[in-house]
């Protein structure tokens, strides 16, 4: 059975819209934006915004929890709305859409469309057709885009960025290809004084970063993230200065297609080392980079930042 003539997205409109609209009116407030601004950003009228900003959120958590969605999923999901519509308008239209075909994919959304469609008792169409789309890789793209927000709003981080540009990459369970990697297409790079990221990450969207991850999982099978950011003496400061434990490359295979992970991958095959980052030093044609690894996107992502400010104050 499919959508028929009862589509989940009456749901959409007549219930989830708009609770979810409250609470993102009242984290746009707490930003400290006008009820004009929080219209103009939402697409809403003054008057519905002053009706959220003065009604209980209550009712709005009361309305998502139909949909299986519990208060600190909703907290989380309207920061992240809030945060992506102050960014733009596309932003917050992809990460709406995230949450609601993630919603209809687990299938939190069925009871709540069955009740007021009892026809609908044995459909299984939103599962089937957006469930393929869930599960790991689907956690791990929102984790790399959460990732990727924090860098974009950080004022240090472009200072450490490469000229060859930044990329996350974060594996998903039981990685075993760059195709099981998530990473942003395009990279990450410098637009108007910040990090930009090019793309929405995807799974196989980058094979060296991908490369480089799975290499480093082989010694340190908890490792599940990575990024790359410039190295250099100010860099190597930040480094002692964090405690962080780094292990150098450099000896390069010739007529490698990619040096680095080769370079690597023969480190670690005469190395019994421990590492929480890999120090690419460069060479003729090869810009010096520093690989750092953490157990998460948003891990490793928060090292980097605390390197970039140690390394803008060095």
């Amino acid at each position: 059975m499919g959508y028929n003539m009862q589509p989940p997205e009456e749901m959409m409109a007549s219930a989830f819209l708009p609770a979810m609209r409250h609470l993102v009116a009242v984290r746009l407030r707490s930003k400290g934006l006008s009820q004009s601004k929080i219209s103009s950003l939402m697409g809403v009228t003054q008057a519905s915004v002053s009706l959220y900003l003065s009604s209980d959120p209550g009712r709005a958590y009361g309305t998502l929890s139909k949909f299986s969605v519990t208060r600190a999923r909703a907290d989380r999901d309207s920061m992240l709305l809030a945060d992506d519509l102050v960014r733009g308008p596309v932003h917050g239209v992809g990460t709406l859409d995230r949450i609601w075909t993630g919603l209809l994919g687990s299938g939190a959304a069925c009871p709540m469309h069955r009740e007021m469609y009892p026809s609908l008792a044995d459909c299984d169409f939103c599962v089937r057709e957006y469930g393929a789309k869930q599960g790991s890789v689907a956690e791990v793209i929102s984790e790399v885009a959460d990732a990727a927000r924090l860098l974009e709003d950080s004022p240090e981080f472009i200072k450490v960025m490469p000229e060859v540009s930044v990329n996350v990459a974060c594996a998903t369970p039981g990685a075993s290809t760059p195709a099981d990697v998530v990473a942003i297409p395009g990279r990450i790079v410098r637009v108007r004084g910040r990090a930009r990221a090019m793309l929405p990450p995807e799974a196989g969207a980058s094979a060296h970063m991908s490369r480089v991850l799975l290499l480093a999982m082989r010694r340190r099978p908890q490792l599940r993230a990575c990024i790359n950011v410039r190295y250099d003496r100010r860099m190597a400061k930040a480094l002692r200065m964090n405690g962080t434990k780094a292990m150098a490359i450099g000896d390069y295979p010739r007529g490698s297609d990619d040096p680095t992970s080769d370079a690597l991958e023969r480190k670690l095959a005469s190395s019994k080392d421990g590492f929480d980052a890999i120090i690419d030093t460069g060479g003729a044609g090869i810009e010096p980079n520093l690989y750092l690894f953490a157990r998460g996107a948003r891990e490793v992502v928060e090292l980097a930042l605390r390197l970039a400010k140690l390394y803008s104050a060095g």
